[in-house]
């Protein structure tokens, strides 16, 4: 603990000071379990896009097989072209927030083309645009974890460094002002006894 004054001016101002410390405390105690919640919230969203991701590339088993047809290439046509986010404050901490994923219209002859083409590609476009949204929500859900810790660290600071230590510099400074105003009231007897002496003694000349 760093070397206080004990003076009266530093009793008020290691008092205001527990008192802010008390005053944001519940602010932050507040903070961190919104944090908390919205976390869990985007766990759970995030297992259902993967559950939906899943759930999709196993019905795409079914025709993948027709993708080695090297007469049509998909590649140009899943890839976005631009993925709109916006964003949320939650907390205090702002979020990115998956919006859509946009794709260049797919230009082929549609009486030369498998007609699987359609479906396939409709579906391979599904799972970009799922993975993109992970991407995000990833995205979010780290940020939100990054300010969890911050918020722990300062409520950690709070409740086990900075109010100790005002509360002990506050009981340290107490007990010194009290024992200077115990020593000043018995230097001041001490000073009566001695002018009352002084005042006998006159009297007897």
């Amino acid at each position: 603990m760093a070397k206080i004054k004990l003076t009266k001016g530093e009793l008020k101002r290691q008092r205001d000071a527990l008192k802010q410390y008390y005053r944001y405390l519940p602010t932050l105690h507040l903070k961190k379990k919104q944090l908390q919640l919205e976390i869990h919230r985007y766990a759970a969203v995030i297992r259902d896009k993967h559950a939906q991701e899943e759930t999709r590339l196993r019905e795409a088993r079914v025709w993948a097989g027709l993708l080695s047809d090297k007469s049509v290439d998909f590649r140009q046509w899943v890839v976005p072209s631009r993925v709109a986010t916006g964003s949320r404050n939650v907390a205090g901490v702002d979020i990115p927030v998956y919006e859509e994923a946009f794709f260049g219209e797919a230009e082929y002859d549609l009486f030369l083309t498998p007609p699987w083409v359609d479906h396939a590609l409709e579906e391979l476009r599904a799972i970009v645009s799922l993975r993109e949204e992970l991407s995000v929500l990833n995205r979010a859900l780290a940020a939100l974890k990054a300010e969890l810790r911050t918020t722990s660290q300062r409520v950690n600071l709070f409740e086990k460094v900075k109010i100790p230590q005002a509360e002990e510099a506050i009981r340290r400074i107490k007990i010194s002002i009290g024992d200077q105003m115990t020593n000043a009231v018995g230097r001041s007897k001490i000073a009566k006894q001695k002018i009352e002496m002084t005042l006998a003694a006159e009297a007897f000349v």
